[in-house]
Parts: C-alpha cells; structure tokens; sequence
C-alpha cells in the first residue's frame, strides 16, 4: 500500500514515526498494521495512562480478566499480565520493521510509575518485564528521575534496551546521556568481548508540556506575548545539540567501534495543546536525522493531512538559545519549571496507574 507522502518524507529526513498509544482493539481490527503500512509508523510507545484508557473502554480484555479472576491473581499481577501480552503482540507485529530498520520496530512498557524514586526497584521491575515479554524488540520505559538514573546504567549493562522517559531540562538530558554511556561500558568492564548487539535506547524529551508551563508563567509575568510557544520548540532544538555534542566525543567513538549503537533523541508529548498554535508545530519544527517522534494518531493524521517540514533543527541553535534567554529574563525560573513539569508528570502516570490499578480490581471482582 502507498504510504503517505508527507509522512513518508519526514521518515526520509531522519525522523522515525512511532505512534503514542496501544490498545487491544487497534490490534486486532488491523489498524495499527494499516499505520505500519500507510502512514510510515515503525513503533509504538505507552504509559499507564493509554492503558487505563485501552482497558476501561473495551470488551476485548473480558475473558483474560475472567481467567485471572478464577485463578484468584492479584491486581499487580493480572495488570503484567494484561499489559505485558498487548506490548507482546505489537512486538511481534512490528517485528518484520525492526529485522528491517535493525533499530525501530520497538514498543515500549513502562515501569510501575512509583518505583520512580526508588532505584533497586526500578531495575528489578524493568529486568521482570524484560523477561515477562520477551521479544528482542521490547523498550523497557524507565524515567529519568534522579533515582532512576542508576537504574538505566544497570538495565543497559544487562543488556535490556530502554526508553528513558520524562526528560525535560538539557542538564538532566545530559545526565541520562551519561548514565547510558556509563551502562555500555559498565558492560564491557564486565565482560570485554560482550556484544552490543540488538541493544537500543532512546531519550524521551517532552516539548508540549514545556510551553504550557512556561506560557503560563509568561502570562503571570505580563511578559510579551510573542515569546509565547516557542519554548518547547527551543529547549528540544538545545537537546539535539547537546545530543550531537555527546555523540561526537572520543568517549562515544570508543563504544561505538565496539558496536554500539547511539541513543536517539525521542520527541515526547508532541501533541498541540493550546488550540492557537499550528497542529503539527512539533513535527514540523523537529527534523532532525537519528531521531524519533512519538505522537498521537490525531497529530499523526494531521501531519499527514497538512505537515510541511519547518526549520532543520541542525541551523536554529543560535535562535532557540535566544529564545530561551529571552523567556529568562521576562522572570521565569526555568530551573523551576523543569523541577514543577517532573514532579507533576511522575505523579500524573502515578494517578493514572492507581486508576488503572482501581479498574482493573473491580473487573476482576466482577468476573469473578
């Protein structure tokens, strides 16, 4: 089948199509293969957020949640379950895409968000649902929280490939840059004829919450209006340089002669939310080669509908630095902002998997 053309062609400038969402029905009606093969998408990306809305709203988890019932499982682990088996079946439907591309073809699962602080837990979960799955293509989504940090370097020294998530400052970013660095040697260190094979990694940078927080903050300020939505934007563009900056070091040379393979910068929460701003601002303003754009099917088909390439990415260092010292000097703490936008998103995935948590508990109680 033909695949759309503006997609297509963000695919050709470097930037791989992954879809922000996964649900039992989208792979059963054939849909999420149709955006394999018509709208250039080579992933999948979730969080506890698209599986609580996946779950609650479909009759097509009834009989696993019947049979967990019977066998009197607990919640923890009929959600492994449920969630694990979804993620396995994309895998494997976008298994032909990764013996492909070699990279792509991944899907992503996500720790349990409240282990978020706390790092042993974060690697032992992230080793269990590594094997739980156990496809080759798997991303194991860890956030890049302080304590989380560690649990990144273990997780790549084992071997398991990540989706570093809830990234949103250059000075964190750079930090879990180095922690996947520090993983790949570790496992050398530990074994000099090991093989980086089939290991991958990506960098979730989140862009739409930045401007939300930070045009608000403008607003506070009665700062100039045009300064508003151009932050997101900037802030990601400043995190690619750095990107280049890291994978061009004699540190990175070393690992990548032993076969390793970089780890991409991923373009998070690339959904518009204020209605002023252009519906494909995200993409249009994000190409750049080696990376990846994870979105959903609204702003997908949006693009598909009407995207047109803005700006490499490559030639706006120099205005997006000015951007962000402009939003600086209007009176916004960006150290703050980066601190607020963490504590709130850990906690949003927290509620929505004590949603999920909450829902799943009643249909097990129910099919009982």
């Amino acid at each position: 089948m033909a695949q759309n053309e503006n997609l297509a062609q963000l695919s050709k400038a470097g930037v791989a199509v992954w879809l922000d969402d996964l649900s039992r029905d989208r792979i059963r009606s054939g849909n999420l293969q149709q955006l394999v093969d018509e709208q250039s998408v080579v992933g999948v990306t979730t969080n506890p957020s698209i599986f609580a809305a996946a779950i609650s709203g479909s009759k097509s988890y009834d009989d696993q949640l019947h049979a967990l019932a019977v066998r009197k499982v607990s919640v923890e682990e009929a959600l492994r379950t449920i969630t694990s088996a979804d993620v396995r079946d994309a895998c494997d439907l976008l298994a032909p895409v990764a013996a492909r591309t070699g990279r792509d073809g991944r899907v992503s699962l996500e720790v349990a968000p409240g282990l978020a602080h706390d790092e042993d837990a974060t690697a032992a979960e992230a080793a269990h649902l590594w094997w739980l799955v156990d496809r080759p293509n798997l991303f194991i989504k860890i956030p890049a929280t302080l304590a989380s940090l560690p649990a990144i370097t273990t997780s790549i020294a084992k071997g398991i490939s990540v989706n570093v998530t809830l990234i949103f400052s250059i000075e964190r970013y750079k930090a879990v840059m180095d922690a996947y660095l520090t993983g790949l040697e570790q496992r050398l260190a530990e074994d000099p004829n090991a093989s980086f094979e089939g290991i991958e990694s990506v960098a979730s940078f989140f862009v739409s919450r930045v401007d939300t927080e930070i045009d608000k903050r403008l607003d506070d300020a009665g700062a100039d209006a045009s300064l508003k939505g151009k932050a997101g934007v900037a802030n990601a563009q400043l995190a690619y340089q750095a990107y280049e900056e890291v994978f061009s070091s004699d540190r990175w040379k070393a690992l990548e002669a032993k076969g390793a393979s970089k780890q991409r910068p991923l373009w998070a929460s690339t959904g518009v939310k204020n209605p002023d701003y252009s519906d494909t601002l995200y993409l249009s303003e994000l190409i750049a080669p080696d990376t990846v754009n994870t979105m959903p099917e609204k702003t997908m088909q949006a693009y598909a509908d009407h995207g047109q390439a803005g700006t490499p990415v490559q030639s706006a260092y120099a205005d997006a630095e000015k951007v962000m010292q402009a939003v600086a000097d209007a009176g916004v703490d960006l150290d703050d902002v980066f601190r607020v936008l963490e504590d709130e998103a850990v906690q949003k995935f927290v509620d929505a998997w004590d949603e999920l948590t909450g829902s799943v508990q009643e249909q097990l109680q129910d099919k009982a």
